[in-house]
């Protein structure tokens, strides 16, 4: 059983509901000349995700290959319904080889038909049938794609999405770091006019602060370059008046940690992972293959009719046209070509033993990509809860490096050190509870989960 704050098991009800807004609004989202949609003003990860539904350009690739199955399962069906068309016929011959019938009529110089046909497959070993089958599984198989993408395009906007409160924290605690220093030059300087310390500990002060200019700077602009990646997952695509628009970003990295079983996990993942079911749909569809190269060994029985309008050998009027129906049935049995056919059903014999040996290896590949995430869960718990009770010892160290220097009792160089260590602390904390938080949405997805997901408390 899992403790605490846990994910809930979803499955293909939750992802109904996602799919039927995808369904929904699949035709604007695949229409050229598509409007572009604005990033909300203030963006906190459920829009962020809500947002990338419906504009990342992977899932929209994914709902593309949907269509394109539903077109071929269309052309499948075709073959199972009466094939209707018209023919006809003119010919204009030269005089010269046409009859006149001993001289009674005018030259025949004219030659002409018009026929409906009709054709209906009766029969064809059963290749019909399964091919519509395969069809299926096929169209089946490429929607758990699309939620295979989707879970991969959840899992990049959660980290893109994280990675910009990391940066943002970054940028609180530099600047919280120079806040710290400046304070410090100002209290050397109160000391050098009182006489209690000479300027060396001034130009210390002052060279401690440009020192750590560099990094706020550079956490600037790391905030800046992950808002761009961002908007890359997202796939928000800026219009010319957006090209300075910057959302509010609403979150932070709060450590609240889940636990996890092995079994629990492995057993869930083995259900909901998309990239499994979509296997086994290929693993059937290879099945139906093998029938569909089977039938060329049976004859094919078609009904065939036709309506026909010939023109008549001694008149060329409409009227005086022979007409009439015709109606049977027509077979093809191919007895001998060269085993050709059995290569065929060798071939896809091998294909589908290959679809198994997929479907077993990808099975491997997700136990060992929910261990790997349980064990990614676990050292980011280790590290989030080392960090908490060092940057306690940190604030506790810089106070009593104060006090210390305060009663002469210590020196500048003691507080300077501790506020280095104070600030490292607090970046090894916001890079922790930034890599658990990764952890954690690496973990949904491995379990098959990463979108929707609830959270719940035992």
């Amino acid at each position: 059983m899992t403790k605490g704050k846990v994910f809930k098991s979803v499955g293909l009800g939750g992802w109904g509901i996602f799919l039927l807004i995808l369904v929904y609004n699949l035709a604007a989202l695949l229409t050229f000349g598509r409007i572009t949609v604005p990033i909300p003003d203030t963006l906190d990860l459920p829009s962020a995700l809500a947002y990338a539904l419906e504009n990342n350009f992977s899932i929209r690739q994914a709902q593309q290959r949907i269509r394109e199955q539903e077109g071929l399962v269309v052309e499948i069906r075709s073959q199972a319904l009466p094939n209707v068309s018209v023919e006809a016929d003119f010919f204009q011959l030269d005089s010269d080889l046409s009859e006149n019938f001993g001289g009674l009529f005018d030259r025949n110089t004219e030659n002409w038909n018009i026929a409906l046909r009709v054709r209906q497959a009766l029969y064809n070993g059963g290749a019909m049938k399964a091919s519509l089958r395969f069809q299926e599984l096929v169209e089946e198989a490429v929607l758990y794609d699309l939620k295979a993408t989707i879970n991969l395009a959840v899992l990049d906007v959660k980290i893109r999405f994280y990675d910009v409160l990391l940066a943002r924290e970054r940028i609180a605690v530099q600047e919280e770091n120079v806040k710290l220093l400046e304070e410090q030059i100002e209290n050397a300087k109160n000391r050098l006019e009182a006489g209690t310390v000479s300027q060396f500990e001034v130009l210390r002060a002052v060279v401690e602060r440009a020192n750590a200019q560099p990094e706020l700077i550079r956490a600037r602009n790391d905030f800046r370059i992950a808002i761009e990646e961002l908007r890359k997952s997202l796939g928000f695509v800026e219009s010319p008046g957006d090209l300075e628009s910057v959302p509010e970003f609403d979150g932070s990295l709060v450590y609240e940690p889940i636990e996890w079983e092995l079994r629990t996990a492995l057993d869930i993942a083995k259900v909901n992972r998309p990239e499994l079911r979509q296997l086994e749909l290929v693993v059937e569809a290879r099945e139906q293959g093998i029938v569909i190269e089977r039938a060329e060994k049976l004859p094919d029985v078609d009904l065939v009719g036709s309506f026909q309008i010939n023109k008549s050998a001694v008149s060329n009027s409409f009227s005086n046209a022979l007409k009439g129906w015709a109606l049977g049935v027509q077979s093809s049995w191919a007895i001998w070509d060269g085993k050709e056919t059995d290569g065929r059903i060798r071939q896809a014999q091998s294909q589908l033993e290959q679809a198994r040996l997929d479907l077993g290896e990808a099975t491997l590949e997700v136990e060992v990509e929910v261990r790997r995430a349980l064990h990614d869960l676990q050292e980011a718990d280790e590290l989030a809860k080392a960090s908490s009770l060092v940057i306690d010892q940190a604030v506790e160290s810089l106070r009593l490096a104060n006090e210390r220097y305060a009663t002469g009792g210590g020196t500048q160089l003691d507080v300077l050190q501790s506020q280095v260590a104070l600030t490292e602390s607090r970046l090894n904390q916001v890079e922790a509870y930034h890599s658990y938080k990764v952890a954690e949405a690496g973990l949904a997805k491995a379990l098959g989960n990463a979108i929707p997901f609830a959270e719940t408390s035992d």
